[in-house]
């Protein structure tokens, strides 16, 4: 019992939690009208054909006259063997559409997590350090002002801004430039700049208040009466009890961008990314590729959920697992 159990137990409640999400899904979709049977009908009719007649027939197609407990079997038993299906609207596997997918959400996702780790934390450090200062008020305003506007409407403006008035970023998004090349960096600055700026500013404003409770608590004191290096104390006995709660708010933050702000994000700057994909199936109604995305984006979360538990042990060694 220790460590290892905890993380069995976390690994089952995760299978769990996303078997509970993807049925839900796949419960809402089968409730809704296919619009491909709705097609075949309304197709029929305008052709002078029966259009009950052409609904049966889309339905046997499509597998729909089954019982809807045949349906969901199958569709249970094709998520645990990774046989996500066909795409009608993409025509290619799911799992292919996904991948493709997820190489253009990677390109921006990774620069901008990172950043935002590095960024958040230093910058609430650093405002606590300097409290109540014209430093502190400029970067509380600008974690405000990133906190408070949406990151659509930032995207818009900055892309009205430097795309179209000044022309130095691409309006479209070009998939044919190579990953590591200038002009891919110049078309993704911007996204990235967007959603730096909407999660740094929760980040920032948690680390701020919880390290403003150590800039002077004893040990700080004690430290800075043995003459120990400034950077030192900040870095070594402030930041890191400070990231603790921190780490919460992180993971949730980025788990949050990540399945909601970059698919708005996505859609502004015409990247075809999962949050594009995931927005084009729901229109659509493409079932496998709802299924999928959502499938996709539950394991993200609860295995970011996961990887939360387990830095708590890295930066408290005080935290036990064993009594859970």
């Amino acid at each position: 019992m220790g460590m290892g159990w905890y993380v069995t137990r976390r690994v089952a409640w995760a299978f769990f939690v996303t078997f509970i999400i993807v049925s839900i899904t796949w419960g809402l979709l089968a409730a809704a009208p296919n619009p491909e049977v709705r097609a075949a009908s309304t197709q029929a009719a305008l052709e002078g054909g029966n259009p009950n007649e052409a609904r049966e027939d889309a339905r046997q197609r499509l597998g729909l006259d089954r019982p809807p407990w045949v349906r969901y079997v199958d569709y249970v038993s094709s998520i645990y063997t990774l046989q996500w299906g066909w795409s009608d609207t993409r025509s290619q596997p799911v799992t292919e559409a996904i991948l493709n997918a997820l190489f253009y959400t990677a390109q921006y996702s990774i620069p901008w997590t990172l950043l935002t780790i590095l960024i958040g934390p230093v910058v609430g450090l650093y405002s606590a350090a300097n409290q109540y200062s014209w430093r502190d008020h400029l970067a509380t305003g600008f974690a405000f002002f990133g906190y408070a506007i949406p990151n659509f409407f930032f995207g818009i403006i900055l892309l009205l801004v430097f795309g179209v008035e000044l022309e130095w970023i691409p309006i479209i998004y070009d998939t044919d430039v190579a990953v590591f090349s200038w002009d891919n960096f110049v078309q993704l600055v911007v996204p990235v700049f967007v959603l730096v700026t909407g999660s740094i500013g929760g980040l920032m404003r948690v680390s701020r208040n919880e390290a403003a409770e150590y800039v002077n608590a004893d040990f700080v004191k004690t430290a800075r009466a043995k003459g120990v290096s400034i950077y030192r104390i900040y870095f070594r006995h402030v930041l890191r009890p400070t990231l603790v709660p921190v780490s919460t708010t992180l993971v949730g933050y980025l788990l949050y961008l990540f399945t909601g702000a970059s698919l708005l994000v996505e859609v502004v700057f015409g990247i075809p990314g999962l949050g594009r994909l995931l927005f084009s199936a729901l229109i659509a109604q493409d079932t496998n590729v709802v299924l999928g995305s959502t499938l996709f984006f539950t394991f993200v979360a609860t295995v970011g959920n996961l990887l939360q538990d387990l830095v708590y042990t890295v930066l408290d060694p005080r935290i036990d697992f064993s009594d859970r």
